[in-house]
């Protein structure tokens, strides 16, 4: 089809049409799974952190063990944006195999680091596969799953991230334990368990098509067609009725298809067209990330200095931490399709800050114990966890098609620069001046910023729930059609 040609498709009708499968399934499994794997890479870069200090493994410094996680930082950036652009440029199946083996292969390299230079660049590469992962999964993910569960399984598989923060302390109380694994073997063999993850993900891959949204624009509807009328009949099968009934009702969406976006387009979309949007991308992200990072970053530190934890008892109050963001998405995912977007994001963050400036007076006043301030975070992140979900989830669906993946990796990278560097950083001080009081005003700063966004959210917000992708921002290849 020639670049340039108007046509008109039900191919995202159809797609929003489709009733829940097992097709659906194996998307969230083969595409979900990159939240895990992030999950993973933190919390084993968090607990081996004081391993790689020692002789007998890298002996790295202090500053050198906060570089490299600096390093995997500054990769998940450049990653998100490199390949965001190369997602909407070249395709979403093209590109979530290439990020997965970018990050298999940083992952399995880092294990067989020998030394600060060769870890640190190794960390790097595997943030850019994990930052480059986001981009193009969530824009897939988006844009394969129907409209009217799209809010809820958007949140399912962001929350997995402790799904992944979960194994990864499970398996540092294994495999770094010196009676079972020597410690100069057992964290390279943590580093394995993310490569072998990676490799199962590109299995399941193989049977994930490339987006017959992202076809439609590119001028290969045909293609595009081909792919949701073979889902069509494998679910017509599988139930047992005419393929007919699953034909889409919606209208046809009417498009002038195009081989790239310029960039002086892409620029005015997310700069210009969609402005109130962009500041609303960047309020959310910016405020979870901060919200986020400044209290898991600095979990150990506050347990360890204020409470008089052990060291190596810290993985055991992460794990109903864990289990609290896990099961916060899981259970409050179908409200953000049901009761609607503006309202339960709003309500999400300004809950999580609410109670956050709660815990802190509590804090402060000395009324809690290792045991109460874990079981507090737990229920704030509960809350925080489907709030920050529904931060991606805000950013992957509100901007056009042609730019979705970019999108997603600028704002990636703004919540990743701001909470992922500033947080620990500023958190960081305030504990070591061993501060109570500086510490509580941390917390008010962390919980002011969520209920900040609460407010962003209530006035700019866009009512996404249960609507067609199309009809939330237009494609830009439909103008003046």
């Amino acid at each position: 089809m020639a670049d340039g040609e108007t046509i008109e498709s039900y191919v995202p009708a159809r797609l929003d049409r489709m009733p829940w499968s097992r097709w659906h399934w194996l998307i969230i499994v083969s595409l979900g799974a990159t939240w895990i794997l992030d999950g993973l890479e933190v919390t084993l870069a968090g607990a081996l952190g004081g391993i790689l200090t020692r002789h007998e493994t890298l002996g790295l410094t202090d500053t050198q063990v906060g570089a490299s996680a600096t390093c995997y930082l500054a990769g998940a950036v450049l990653g998100a944006l490199v390949f965001g652009y190369g997602t909407d440029r070249f395709g979403r199946k093209k590109l979530f195999f290439i990020t997965v083996a970018v990050y298999l292969i940083g992952t399995g390299l880092s294990a067989f680091s020998w030394n600060f230079a060769s870890y640190a660049v190794f960390r790097a590469l595997t943030g850019a596969g994990i930052g480059g992962e986001y981009a193009a999964i969530n824009s897939a993910i988006d844009e394969l799953i129907p409209a009217r569960v799209r809010g809820r399984v958007d949140l399912m598989i962001n929350g997995s991230y402790w799904i992944g923060a979960a194994l990864g302390a499970a398996a540092t109380l294994v495999l770094l334990d010196p009676r079972r694994l020597p410690i100069w073997l057992g964290w390279r063999c943590a580093f394995g368990i993310g490569a072998m993850l990676g490799l199962i993900v590109i299995f399941f891959r193989r049977w994930i098509p490339e987006s017959p949204r992202w076809l439609m624009i590119h001028g290969r509807n045909p293609e595009a067609e081909q792919i949701v009328g073979e889902v069509e009949r494998k679910i017509a099968s599988i139930r047992g009725g005419p393929r007919s009934a699953l034909a889409a009702t919606a209208p046809p969406t009417r498009i002038r298809t195009r081989a790239h976006t310029p960039w002086s387009e892409i620029w005015h979309a997310i700069v210009h067209e969609h402005r109130r949007r962009s500041v609303l991308g960047f309020v959310l992200m910016l405020t979870q990330a901060f919200f986020y990072n400044a209290i898991f970053f600095t979990y150990a530190l506050v347990l360890m200095r204020f409470y008089g934890v052990p060291e190596q008892n810290v993985g055991s109050y992460l794990l109903p931490f864990a289990l609290g963001n896990v099961l916060g998405p899981l259970l409050l995912g179908h409200l953000f399709d049901t009761i609607g977007r503006k309202k339960m994001i709003a309500a999400t963050y300004g809950l999580a800050g609410i109670l956050l400036a709660l815990t802190g007076l509590l804090f402060h006043a000395g009324l809690l114990t290792a045991q109460t301030q874990t079981v507090a975070w737990t229920i704030i992140f509960f809350i925080a966890s489907a709030a920050a979900s529904s931060a991606y989830l805000t950013v992957s669906e509100i901007f056009p098609l042609e730019v979705r993946a970019l999108a997603i990796a600028i704002f990636f990278a703004i919540g990743t620069l701001a909470g992922g560097v500033g947080a620990p950083v500023l958190f960081g001080w305030i504990i070591g001046t061993g501060s109570i009081t500086t510490l509580f005003f941390g917390y008010l700063l962390a919980a002011g910023l969520m209920i900040f966004g609460a407010l962003v959210e209530a006035w700019i917000g866009v009512p996404a729930e249960r609507r067609s992708l199309e009809h939330v921002a237009a494609p830009l290849s439909s103008k003046g059609l």
